[in-house]
Order: C-alpha cells, then structure tokens, then sequence
C-alpha cells in the first residue's frame, strides 16, 4: 500500500483529525501504528500489536461519533489522560474530530505539577484511564467543571461513561464538523524542566502546518517507518 502512493495534501483540511482520513483513503491497510506488547520474558523477541489506517479510522470515528451522542460540542475541554499506544492515537483522533479542545500534559513534569496544570485547564471532563479517574475523584474539587468522564479500557468506575461501548457504534455514520482551521484543537502543558508548567494552545492550523513541515523536512513517504518518543 506504501509505494506508489502520492503523499497527502494538507491544503483543503480545516480540522487536522481529517488528516487520518486523507491518508486512510490512499492506503487503508498500511500499517499505522505499532506497541510493543507487554507482559514478555526477559530476553523474549519484542513482539508488537498493530492497527492499520483503516482500523485507526474507524475505531476514531466511533470515538469522536460517541462524543458527540454523549452532547460533547465542538469547543468542550477535555483531558486525555491515557498511556501512549494504540488507544492513546485512537482517542486523539476521535477527539479532534470531534471538534474537543483536548487538553494533554506530560505525566513526567510530577503530580503535584500535574494536578496544578489540569485544574489550571478548567477541563469539562477526563477521558482516561482508572488512575485518572482515581486522581479526578480524589481532588475533585480541583476540577468542578468535569461533568463528562470516560474510562478508558476494562472496568467500572462510578460517574464515567465506558468508552469501550463506543466500538459498538456503526462508525460510518460520523460525518465531518465544520470548523474554522483557526478553531481551538488542544491546550499543551510544557514539562516544566525550566520553570513553571505553562499551557500552550494549539489550533488546528497550527498542527496541520506542523505535519506538513515534518513531512517535508524529514521527506517522510507513504509507507516510512518512524520512532514517536
């Protein structure tokens, strides 16, 4: 699906999400992202769990369609507190599409930093993991206005909606949010290393104009194998 396959076009995009979509119409069954699965012995051959283009764009779809039938509007701030994967790719996408203000901080910068940045963010709900939805319950009157909150992954947790059941949903039925490329796409925390955490906004614009210089200046091809660290 790689060779021969002309490099996407950014231009007529409005909401960076959609640029899954672009790709995932020129090769559907490329490899898209790849983990290393876990639980191996010692010494083992890394083995690596994978989802192809089209896998990614349907599981997005299903997110960002579960979004908007929970009443999750274009503009909502939320927290995505998931561990980097499949899932975490999965939900950024569906969260773009859906037109969420995703709001994302690097766990290194500390709890207490942690806590800070998020309360700082004013989020309207955390989609994450148990230990997320641990944390939001424990300080839960840092986050008054999280009122929308999504487990990710197996189990329960009192208030959240399971995001697992969004796979239930016919993904076809999503259809693109208009949006402005100058609308709101996510709240960025820096780490911290040099001072204070500080939120950074990022529009659409500005990640579309950021894929296109990446792919330009690496010369990344369709079917290029690349490290995210």
């Amino acid at each position: 699906n790689g060779p021969g396959v002309p490099p996407w076009s950014l231009d007529s995009l409005t909401n960076v999400g959609m640029a899954l979509t672009e790709t995932t119409a020129r090769m559907p069954g490329a490899v898209a992202v790849a983990e290393p699965e876990r639980g191996g012995k010692a010494g083992d051959r890394l083995r690596y769990r994978q989802i192809t283009f089209g896998e990614l764009e349907t599981h997005s779809n299903q997110i960002a369609l579960g979004l908007i039938q929970l009443g999750i509007s274009p503009g909502t701030r939320l927290a995505l507190m998931v561990p980097p994967g499949i899932s975490f790719v999965s939900y950024v996408f569906g969260l773009f599409k859906a037109g969420v203000v995703t709001i994302l901080i690097d766990p290194g910068m500390g709890r207490k930093n942690m806590i800070r940045c998020l309360s700082e963010a004013e989020p309207e709900g955390i989609v994450g993991v148990t230990r997320a939805q641990l944390a939001r319950t424990l300080f839960r009157k840092r986050f008054p206005r999280c009122r929308t909150n999504i487990l990710v992954g197996p189990g329960f947790w009192p208030g959240c909606h399971a995001g697992r059941h969004f796979r239930q949903l016919d993904g076809t039925q999503f259809r693109e949010i208009e949006q402005s490329r100058e609308a709101p796409a996510a709240i960025i925390f820096t780490t911290g290393s040099t001072g204070p955490p500080k939120g950074v906004l990022y529009r659409h614009r500005i990640f579309l104009e950021q894929a296109r210089q990446i792919r330009d200046h690496f010369q990344i091809q369709p079917g290029s194998v690349d490290v995210s660290g």
